[in-house]
């Protein structure tokens, strides 16, 4: 039985780049053996423009860039060992020198209680630093509500108390922070401000039905049985001259 040498792939040298596959990094190591240097440079740019269309540029990418991408991609294949001019404005860069993107620093987040967000975490720190009084029992009823709705929010599965979010309340803070004695109802809080707000929009919306009302009022009033023999008269014969024509007649 006779033997098939076959080459497989993972026989191959890596694909250095392997979004424009094996067969563009073959060419460009046979134009590396090209001498003619005119010949050496149009079979480059044409390989580049095949590298063009397996991976084309987007509607919103600068050309220009794009462009020198592709030529940086180039020499990088076969490791910067062409012998080429790149195009006018393009500028071949290892990527040793270019310059390395710092990390972006994000805000730590909450270790604890995350199903309150971080921003019950600042609201607490401004509860701490206000004094004693009214004005700060309501802000940290206020807070508590929030967080329960909160908690609602994240585990709809579960009933959640007062008394958990109370206990919750004391820990982030440090136990410098607790609800009064005597609070409403952290539920009762949040549906008394959705009827302040529905009875705000009702009002407002309840003037614009009196004025209209009223207009109309007014309308029926001007155009109704009470108006005097003078007006009508004067509408009358001022709009059709049926007045003068009866005159006329009799």
């Amino acid at each position: 039985m006779n033997n098939i040498d076959i080459e497989y792939n993972t026989e191959k040298p890596a694909i250095n780049y392997p979004e424009y596959g094996r067969s563009i990094q073959e060419m460009l190591e046979f134009a590396c053996t090209i001498p003619e240097p005119y010949k050496r440079q149009k079979t480059v740019e044409s390989i580049i423009g095949m590298m063009q269309i397996l991976n084309p540029a987007g509607p919103n990418r600068n050309m220009d860039d794009y462009r020198e991408k592709l030529w940086n991609h180039a020499f990088a294949i076969v490791g910067y060992k062409l012998d080429v001019t790149p195009p006018p404005g393009v500028e071949i860069r290892r990527e040793d020198d270019r310059p390395k993107l710092t990390a972006v620093e994000y805000p730590a987040s909450a270790q604890r209680f995350r199903h309150y967000g971080n921003g019950i975490q600042a609201l607490i720190a401004k509860a701490i630093e206000m004094p004693d009084g009214p004005k700060k029992e309501g802000f940290v009823e206020v807070i508590a509500s929030y967080m329960k709705l909160a908690y609602k929010t994240w585990n709809k599965e579960h009933y959640v108390s007062d008394d958990i979010v109370k206990e919750d309340l004391e820990l982030l803070s440090d136990g410098q922070l607790a609800l009064h004695e005597g609070y409403e109802s952290l539920d009762k809080l949040a549906a008394h401000a959705g009827k302040v707000d529905e009875k705000i929009r009702n009002t407002a919306g309840g003037g614009k039905v009196s004025r209209s009302k009223q207009q109309r009022q007014q309308r029926g009033n001007n155009n109704g049985p009470n108006r005097s023999k003078q007006q009508r008269g004067g509408n009358s014969g001022g709009n059709s001259g049926g007045g003068n024509y009866r005159k006329r007649k009799k």
